[in-house]
């Protein structure tokens, strides 16, 4: 009976993972005309929320990672603020994100895993809050954070740095352009079947190109034929 009861307490407890709530922030900051030259698989992806149990997952793996050795020392000195950049060329090893709804905040967590072949995998947070003057802002960690802007170009979507920012509290400072480390643009591109390419560049105004990676995902679904 003990077993009978668990069982069904437990089962209680588990998430519906096809259960979708529609989320219609992405689309709001897109405008109409841009969400509708996104691709449906796009669109379904950015517009649907994670229930409070639900994680949204999608697992892949690192195709492509160049960093130039300034980009190398940037990314390491990025670690006092959560080590947003990839700190391994590795390609080729196994890659993860998962996304679920940071309620307080009224946005979303992002965590991403990239594996190495030496050590333990990398492990990136992120907040996605939908304020700001652009709408959109990503925090990183020790109060720091990017606006993001969104943008469509040939059915992909990109968020790219509109400035960097410092916020304690209610005081907010923007970094000044001299002080920040270069255009950052992230982008979405569907690659059909189910699968999405996941690029980073980080650009310097002085320096050139100083990190450039792709990652290929598709959506974990529990019990889903392979």
């Amino acid at each position: 009976m003990a077993t009978i009861a668990a069982r069904t307490t437990i089962a209680s407890f588990v998430p519906d993972i096809g259960a979708t709530v529609i989320d219609p922030r992405f689309r709001q900051l897109l405008g109409e005309a841009n969400w509708a030259s996104l691709p449906p698989a796009v669109r379904a992806r950015f517009g649907r929320k994670a229930l409070a149990t639900q994680t949204i997952s999608y697992i892949g793996e690192v195709v492509e990672c160049r960093m130039s050795r300034l980009g190398k020392i940037f990314a390491n000195l990025c670690r006092l603020v959560g080590a947003p950049l990839p700190l391994s060329t590795d390609t080729n090893v196994a890659a993860s994100v998962c996304v679920t709804e940071d309620a307080s905040a009224g946005g979303q967590y992002w965590t991403r895993q990239y594996c190495r072949r030496g050590g333990f995998p990398q492990v990136i947070h992120s907040s996605k809050r939908f304020a700001g003057p652009t709408g959109l802002e990503e925090y990183l960690g020790m109060g720091f954070g990017i606006a993001l802007a969104l943008r469509v170009e040939a059915e992909a979507l990109y968020f790219e740095s509109d400035h960097y920012f410092w916020r304690a509290g209610p005081l907010r400072l923007r970094l000044p352009r001299w002080l920040a480390p270069g255009r950052l643009s992230i982008g979405h591109i569907d690659c059909d079947h189910g699968r999405f390419a996941f690029t980073l560049a980080l650009d310097h105004p002085w320096f050139g190109p100083l990190v450039h990676q792709c990652c290929l995902f598709t959506e974990y679904r529990p019990g889903a034929a392979s």
